[in-house]
């Protein structure tokens, strides 16, 4: 009897296993395509992060690392900054980007992205200058602002362009998740699925959602106005030009329903002397399809990357720097 047990408990774990790598492989081969956004970013994190010495960053980007994700060559530097190296010596202006995954480019070729734009717009005009693309998937704000301070503090920018989002308000967990979470597409696509569904059953509108992360008593906004002011208490003492880069949600532009978070970060802006670009307007009411980077992923795309540089190049532009008329 216990032979006879012992023999099926052995062969539905084989059979398990079997049909178990059967779906990974099958997967593997549609995900192949990097059609999957979920997946794609998955694999960013996989090929591209790793855990931080540092528990209040969570997680960082692998110094000198590159990776093929969402069909677009990513390559990272000595600084974990997206891009070539950076230079030496330093040029006259160094204009540093923070932000996340919006900053970073996800999905965006480098040379379309706002930082590569703008540098190559500001050294047209014959500026000696660098733009540096420091944004991180996964970031807050209390992210890219602490990891300035523990990690590209040294690199002594002139410009510090906070490119802030919707969500930097929120308090992001250490994540990191398991062993079968880390290596398999199948475990993770199972995760997404329950997540979304859970998600679902307690679902609250977007708006709501953000009215609750940007009320005075939420540890997520609390530690974003700290981490602002710690900056900007840094800029002045450092005669750092300042600039906060309002992006907005790409969801739905025509019916925009977010302005109330970009009057609260205006006025925190104005308070903390930074230079304020709304970059909404900058976006119009284009339809997704027009400025997602692919379907199912609403970050903005190469059309998007250029109009956000070509709205902010006349407020990082130097006076001296101006073109004649």
């Amino acid at each position: 009897m216990n032979k006879n047990f012992l023999y099926t408990a052995l062969l539905c774990a084989a059979s398990i296993a079997v049909t178990a790598g059967g779906i990974e492989l099958l997967l593997r081969i549609k995900n192949s395509s990097m059609k999957s956004y979920d997946i794609e970013m998955w694999r960013y994190a996989n090929e591209l992060k790793v855990p931080s010495p540092d528990p209040d960053l969570g997680h960082e980007h692998v110094k000198n690392a590159s990776a093929l994700l969402q069909s677009v060559n990513i390559r990272l530097n000595e600084w974990g900054l997206r891009g070539g190296p950076v230079m030496v010596p330093p040029p006259k202006r160094r204009i540093l980007f923070l932000g996340d995954s919006i900053t970073f480019g996800w999905g965006v070729p480098e040379q379309d992205t706002i930082t590569a734009r703008l540098q190559q717009r500001l050294r047209d005009e014959g500026e000696d200058v660098e733009v540096l693309n420091g944004g991180v998937g996964n970031y807050n704000a209390e992210r890219y602002i602490k990891r300035f301070f523990i990690q590209l503090k040294a690199l002594n920018p002139t410009d510090i362009v906070v490119q802030y989002f919707l969500r930097d308000a929120e308090k992001l967990d250490p994540g990191g998740g398991n062993i079968l979470l880390r290596n398999s597409e199948f475990a993770v696509t199972i995760w997404i699925a329950f997540t979304r569904l859970a998600n679902k059953s307690g679902e609250q509108s977007l708006v709501d959602h953000y009215k609750d992360i940007y009320r005075e008593d939420q540890p997520g906004y609390i530690e974003m106005k700290n981490q602002m002011k710690m900056l900007a208490d840094y800029a002045k003492v450092h005669d750092i030009r300042l600039y906060l880069a309002m992006t907005p949600d790409v969801h739905d532009l025509a019916n925009y329903r977010f302005g109330f978070i970009h009057d609260r970060m205006k006025a925190i802006a104005n308070d903390l002397g930074m230079r304020y670009i709304d970059l909404l307007p900058a976006l119009g009411k284009r339809p997704p399809e027009e400025i997602w980077a692919m379907p199912g992923d609403p970050h903005p795309n190469a059309i998007a990357h250029g109009l956000m540089a070509d709205a902010l190049l006349p407020v990082i532009r130097l006076p001296s720097s101006a073109p004649s008329r």
